[in-house]
């Protein structure tokens, strides 16, 4: 065949096609598994940084820290029902995933939507954190819309399920400088030791307003606020509102302060 011909060249265009196609499905399969890695292992740091167990004198390799991260008591919570559900793995579960699902994903209405999460799923992943037989800390994830982006991060509460023992804020995209300043490990750490609940059980923490005074009977609830970033530190705070409020972890929280777990339970009544 002249390849010079209109059939000649378009013979070869379509081997061309199938040969780069078939470079990028190989590509794509061999891919696969170290980008599955790399998030876990991005998950894991997150995580394990909330947890208190991490050793002194730096963090672990990527190995250590991968099997500290899989030691964890992962569980799922059903946050409607308030309850451990052994009915999925928390090893295998997709929480983003699982919010844009018929089956295991719900519509937040409106007025309820104060993290503008339009649609949450009905489960989460959460993590327990063993000391000695008895619960040291509880980690939670937390979602919500930002000025620009979506942020996700993770909230970690001591053994009284109330103040709050750490934070990190792992994926945003919101404006360079500004809003992105929730990343900063220094506001981060403010996070620490404020309360969520105030005495009688009630939502009670928040970001700002402006700098907040330590001295003040405020301080053991609130966090200054992001410079120049206004927006993004009241999603922050609608964000906490909405996920430890009635239709977020409150009821789970409040069962687990009636019916506190153990550690090698996993099951619906834990």
């Amino acid at each position: 065949m002249n390849k010079d011909s209109p059939s000649g060249a378009f013979l070869i265009v379509l081997v061309v096609a199938l040969v780069c196609s078939a470079l990028v499905s190989t590509a794509v399969v061999t891919l696969r598994p170290i980008q599955l890695n790399n998030a876990l292992l991005n998950r894991s740091k997150n995580i394990m940084q909330l947890t208190g167990l991490l050793p002194d004198g730096g963090p672990p390799g990527d190995e250590e820290m991968l099997g500290l991260f899989k030691s964890l008591d992962a569980r799922v919570v059903e946050i409607d029902t308030a309850g451990f559900t052994g009915e999925i793995d928390a090893a295998t579960f997709e929480q983003r995933k699982a919010a844009s699902s018929a089956d295991l994903g719900v519509a937040v209405p409106v007025d309820q939507d104060l993290a503008r999460l339009g649609n949450r799923s009905r489960f989460a992943t959460v993590y327990l954190v063993w000391m000695d037989g008895q619960l040291d800390r509880i980690i939670l994830p937390i979602r919500g819309a930002g000025m620009w982006s979506m942020l996700y991060g993770y909230v970690a509460l001591e053994a009284d399920l109330n103040t709050v023992a750490g934070v990190t804020f792992y994926e945003q995209a919101e404006t360079p400088g500004i809003g992105d300043q929730i990343m900063r490990p220094d506001w981060q750490a403010q996070w620490q030791g404020r309360r969520v609940f105030d005495g009688q059980g009630e939502y009670a923490f928040g970001v700002g307003p402006g700098q907040i005074n330590p001295g003040s009977a405020a301080a053991q609830f609130r966090v200054d606020v992001l410079t120049g970033a206004t927006v993004t530190s009241i999603a922050v705070s609608a964000l906490m509102d909405y996920w430890f409020g009635p239709h977020g972890y409150q009821p789970f929280l409040e069962r687990l302060r009636a019916a506190p777990p153990t550690e090698n339970s996993h099951g619906e009544d834990s």
